[in-house]
C-alpha cells in the first residue's frame, strides 16, 4: 500500500516537456536573469505562472589524494552570513566551454592543482523549485601541483581562502554532524564515500554527456 515499484526500469529523472505559452525576463542580472514563464501542465489546463532564476550552471570538483584525503576550502558567503567549507567550483559562464575543461580550469585557478584521473561523481539541481541551476560534481584523483610559473593571480577575495586536506571519513562525519552545509561539498563528500566503497567502479567517465543540464539538453549537445 502506497509503495509502488518503478516496474524494473532504472530509477531516474527524465525530461518532461510542457507547453510554454509565454516567457519573459523580469530581471536581468550580472550572472543570471529571473524569467517568468506561463505554461500548461496538461493540454487545456489553467495556465500556471512561475518565476525562476535562469542560471548558466556550474561545476564542482571533489579532489581526493592517494591517502583518501579530500580538498576543502573555506569561503565567506554573504547571503547566509557564514564562512563555509566548500570544494573548488565555478560557474559555466564562458560560452561554449566544455564542462570538464571548465572544471580543470577552476581547479588550476583556485587550487593550483591538476588531476591525473577524472570521473563524474554526481549531478544536482541546486534549487529546482526556483532556479534552473544544474551542477555537475567531478571526482578528481592523482592531484599534482601546477608549476609555480603557470599559476593564476589571486584576487583579494580568493587570497583570504583557507585550504585543508581532510580525511574523507572525517569530512563525512562533519556532514552528518551538521558542520558542513555547502551543497556541492555535502553531495561530493557523501558521493565520494559511496563510490569508494565499491572501488569507484560505478562512476561514469568524465566526458559523459550532461543531458540533464537544461541548456545542453536544448542544444542536443
Amino acid at each position: 500500500m502506497g509503495h509502488h515499484g518503478h516496474h524494473g526500469a532504472a530509477l531516474g529523472d527524465e525530461p518532461s516537456a510542457r507547453r510554454v505559452i509565454h516567457s519573459e525576463s523580469v530581471y536581468t542580472g550580472r550572472i543570471w536573469d529571473v524569467v517568468q514563464d506561463t505554461f500548461e501542465l496538461s493540454d487545456g489546463a489553467e495556465p500556471l505562472v512561475r518565476d525562476y532564476i535562469d542560471h548558466p550552471g556550474a561545476v564542482a570538483i571533489l579532489v581526493m589524494d592517494e591517502e583518501d584525503r579530500v580538498l576543502l576550502m573555506r569561503q565567506y558567503r554573504h547571503p547566509v552570513g557564514m564562512a563555509l567549507w566548500e570544494i573548488p567550483a565555478g560557474l559555466l559562464d564562458i560560452a561554449g566551454e566544455d564542462p570538464l575543461d571548465a572544471a580543470a580550469r577552476e581547479l588550476a585557478e583556485e587550487a593550483d592543482l591538476r588531476a591525473g584521473r577524472w570521473a563524474v561523481l554526481a549531478e544536482i539541481f541546486n534549487t529546482p523549485g526556483s532556479s534552473s541551476e544544474a551542477l555537475r560534481i567531478y571526482l578528481a584523483r592523482d592531484p599534482q601541483a601546477v608549476p609555480e610559473h603557470e599559476r593564476f593571480e589571486r584576487t583579494e577575495e580568493e587570497a583570504e581562502m583557507q585550504w585543508a586536506w581532510v580525511p574523507l571519513q572525517e569530512a563525512v562525519q562533519a556532514v552528518l554532524a551538521g558542520r558542513i552545509h555547502n551543497v556541492s561539498a555535502v553531495a561530493g563528500v557523501l558521493a565520494a564515500a559511496a563510490a569508494r566503497a565499491n572501488g569507484f567502479s560505478d562512476l561514469r567517465p568524465a566526458d559523459t554527456p550532461w543531458n540533464a543540464h537544461p541548456r545542453f539538453r536544448a542544444s542536443g549537445g
